[in-house]
């Protein structure tokens, strides 16, 4: 039978928007297939898989979302956390193998501070001003940070203090002193039986007759709180394990500076075999030192001038003057006082004149034996003159008018050599003491 071309037309439509219609169903509300491949199966809400709802229905069981790229994420987040706990193993070895450094605070509480903290530390002061009340400076040395204060305004109880470690420069040389001193040591004290400070060192210029009982019962090894002394002249009680010999140096509280070496200064031609500027004692062997010099008609090509009184300080005239005869002579004359040891010693050697020694002990409870006095400059080498008796002076001198120019500059040089390497060894001595008390000992 002909269909008309009218009807199926019509049917053509008819079939094109049903099937419009069932495809738009399909993708708007029908439920999806999705293939075994591309399955993602969303858990569903509201009951846990595989119970019972209303109606005795069970809930089928819901697979967790799957995703297809799950491995690789796997993968890449286990490398990344081993990345990075690589890199937090490398920051601690690297903050593990950093140098810990350390904190310690000097108070320079006697003139003998400054020797340790300008010749032997090298460490600056500001300000530069000699008489300003209140002086400061810091310095690093090996693992220890190192600041110092030092000044009559430097007063108890007004010290910046962000350290527990602390070292307290003081004088005990005579009574007056010893009050001044223990009152820090006091002070210090109480800083202790608070915790504010743990570890406690002292340099002492001591009594020079070694007379210093008085401090012992401040050692450690006493039932007290001082770690380490560092102590002035040949005194017995020094064992290199709590007690340290320490250098008097130079006369720091009559201005006395660091003095640089120089060209000029080694070089040059001095127009005097020696010199000896200071107080001559009665019946002392001073006395005898200037009869032999002059008996010997040698005072003439010496620098001497003796004055019957000791004067604790010197004026800007009399320490040019005596800087003056140090630089001009090849020997610089030191005869006892109440001690062997004395500045002029170190004073000499900072200008690269040879210091003639009295090699005997005086009165007192310091340290006998072979080694004694001056045993820590002969352990370290002094190229001194060393003389038991004035009278060997005029040999001495005439054996120095025979020397070349050239024999007397290659000894200056030796000397300021010497007494640079000595101020370098006991600067890395007393940091190291320092750091095995108070860091190392547990």
């Amino acid at each position: 039978m002909k269909i008309p071309k009218r009807k199926l037309f019509l049917l053509i439509i008819f079939a094109y928007v049903a099937f419009s219609l069932y495809a738009a169903y399909n993708v708007f509300f029908s439920t999806k297939v999705i293939s075994r491949v591309h399955r993602v199966v969303k858990k569903e809400t509201g009951a846990p898989s595989g119970v019972v709802r209303d109606g005795g229905a069970v809930a089928p069981f819901l697979a967790d979302e799957w995703n297809p790229w799950e491995d690789e994420q796997v993968d890449y987040n286990s490398a990344l956390n081993k990345k990075r706990e690589a890199f937090k193993q490398h920051l601690a070895r690297i903050d593990k193998s950093k140098s810990k450094r350390f904190k310690v605070q000097i108070w320079g509480k006697a003139a003998v501070g400054l020797y340790l903290w300008e010749h032997i530390l090298e460490g600056p002061l500001n300000p530069t001003d000699k008489v300003a009340q209140w002086r400061e400076g810091e310095l690093q040395l090996g693992k220890i940070d190192f600041s110092f204060y030092t000044g009559p305004a430097v007063v108890q109880g007004h010290v910046p203090l962000d350290m527990n470690s602390l070292v307290l420069v003081l004088n005990g040389r005579e009574q007056q002193k010893v009050s001044y001193s223990t009152r820090w040591l006091e002070h210090v004290q109480a800083l202790v039986h608070s915790h504010t400070v743990l570890h406690v060192a002292v340099v002492l210029l001591g009594n020079e007759q070694c007379n210093n009982d008085w401090i012992g019962p401040y050692l450690k090894r006493n039932g007290g709180f001082v770690d380490l002394l560092f102590l002035v002249y040949d005194s017995p009680w020094v064992n290199d394990k709590d007690v340290i010999q320490w250098p008097l140096g130079v006369a720091t509280y009559r201005q006395f500076p660091m003095i640089r070496p120089n060209a000029q200064l080694i070089t040059s031609s001095r127009p005097y075999l020696c010199n000896f500027l200071g107080t001559v004692y009665k019946n002392s062997s001073r006395e005898t030192l200037m009869q032999v010099l002059k008996q010997s008609g040698m005072d003439k090509e010496c620098i001497t001038t003796a004055r019957e009184k000791w004067l604790p300080q010197e004026t800007a005239d009399s320490l040019r003057h005596y800087q003056t005869a140090l630089a001009q002579s090849e020997l610089t004359l030191c005869p006892v006082g109440i001690n062997t040891e004395c500045y002029r010693i170190y004073e000499a050697c900072s200008y690269g004149s040879v210091p003639v020694v009295e090699d005997v002990l005086t009165p007192g409870t310091c340290a006998a034996g072979s080694s004694a006095p001056l045993r820590l400059l002969k352990a370290a080498g002094a190229p001194f003159i060393f003389i038991s008796d004035w009278k060997e002076l005029p040999a001495i001198l005439e054996r120095e008018r025979g020397m070349s120019q050239e024999q007397r500059v290659d000894r200056r040089r030796r000397l300021l050599e010497w007494y640079a390497s000595f101020r370098q060894q006991m600067k890395e001595r007393f940091a190291d003491v320092i750091e095995e008390t108070f860091f190392k000992s547990g």
